[in-house]
């Protein structure tokens, strides 16, 4: 896979979805960009915050950005005592819920970025959906 189709991009969009409302019961902003960090695909299921529409995006931004997940991110930041300013770029956040998108050899097609759950659980959602790339693009 060269990079991440509209199909691949909405069927990770739509499992990030189900399993919100499956497993957590509640309402979240999903967002998934290419490897450049442009939006490819946004849903904000009903009753999700506002807040979420805007986290949700710079999430996965901030993935392909920074070339890891948000939370590894965050502890580079507090590792490193550098505050996220320093990156000079308003888009970037360091909250949990972003996660990479990457092919079988490990390069970087885009990120999720989920918002609406409790941080730990934005993560572990987005990361269980970026699990399922390999599976989609077999």
């Amino acid at each position: 896979m060269q990079s991440l189709s509209l199909e691949i991009a909405d069927k990770l969009l739509t499992a990030a979805c189900t399993h919100a409302r499956s497993a957590y019961a509640k309402p979240v902003c999903v967002a998934v960009c290419d490897a450049f960090g442009f939006l490819i695909v946004f849903r904000r299921m009903d009753g999700a915050p506002v807040r979420s529409i805007q986290l949700a995006q710079q999430k996965a931004y901030t993935c392909t950005r920074m070339g890891t997940s948000t939370v590894a991110f965050l502890e580079r930041l507090r590792a490193d005592d550098v505050p996220i300013g320093f990156f000079c770029d308003p888009l970037l956040t360091a909250l949990p819920g972003g996660a990479l998108l990457a092919d079988a050899h490990g390069r970087v097609l885009g990120a999720i970025g989920v918002s609406g759950l409790a941080p730990a659980d934005d993560q572990a959602l987005a990361e269980q959906v970026a699990a399922r790339l390999l599976g989609l693009a077999g």
